[in-house]
């Protein structure tokens, strides 16, 4: 599959979800979701709509950007896509997004948590998302499967993620963090992602400028040069790093 029909599946798939996330706010049952969406789309989008499409701001409880629902569908498409092509530039050829992806998954699961509990969202101040908690459960199994898949990803490796596991973490990221209203806080945790990607950006960027002025010979090489690595074989990898890694969970 090309790049660019990858890139089409993508914005469909996140397309979708972002209209339905942002419809099922208003509506309890699928039917009235596309109920809804279908008369929202009639009005000319001028249809008046529960305010919970706010663009929290993290560090200040009190501070929110209204988007509308259009603008709210824009931003849950850009995160969903984002997200999901970032933690698959992170990933690469060697498996480096899953810690991260941990690391996000869970502290997320907390986030879920505390906005589906009335109790503690209000004491929080945070926003009340009606059933958010349940994701909790699957935030909790991301990260457990996330361990798992990083014992046996160890060298030896017996298996590898590739573009299908690593495009569907990134989406589910970017979908709980949209559900429970953490764009901002998402882009703060994936710092690595943010970084990875810009430095990929950078890299085909100056490869592009490198074999439009010199030549395809010459950028060829400067990028060889610049990415080869050492052919000596690695050592061998213990496993014990991973429970060492994760030990600070089982600690608080």
């Amino acid at each position: 599959m090309s790049a660019r029909e990858k890139f089409f599946w993508q914005s469909v798939v996140g397309l979708v979800a972002a209209i339905y996330i942002a419809f099922s706010i208003s509506a309890p049952d699928n039917e009235r979701v596309v109920k809804l969406f279908f008369d929202w789309a009639a009005s000319g989008g001028t249809l008046e709509l529960p305010n919970k499409t706010d663009l929290i701001v993290p560090f200040f409880k009190t501070v929110s950007y209204p988007l509308g629902m259009l603008g709210f569908i824009i931003l849950s498409y850009l995160v969903i896509v984002g997200t999901s092509n970032a933690v698959n530039l992170t990933d690469g050829l060697d498996g480096l997004a899953i810690m991260p992806t941990v690391l996000v998954g869970a502290a997320l699961g907390i986030f879920a948590y505390v906005a589906g509990n009335s109790v503690f969202s209000k004491y929080l101040l945070l926003p009340y998302i009606p059933g958010a908690g349940e994701l909790t459960v699957f935030c909790a199994a991301l990260a457990g499967a996330g361990l798992g898949f990083l014992w046996f990803n160890a060298y030896p490796a017996e298996v590898f993620m590739g573009d299908v596991g690593a495009l569907a973490l990134g989406a589910a990221l970017g979908t709980v963090a949209i559900i429970a209203r953490q764009e901002i806080v998402l882009f703060i945790m994936g710092g690595v992602f943010v970084v990875e990607t810009l430095s990929v950006m950078l890299q085909v960027g100056w490869f592009k400028y490198t074999k439009k002025r010199f030549g395809e010979d010459d950028a060829s090489y400067a990028w060889r040069r610049c990415t080869t690595t050492s052919s000596r074989p690695a050592g061998k990898k213990r496993r014990w790093w991973c429970a060492s890694g994760s030990s600070p969970f089982f600690w608080c």
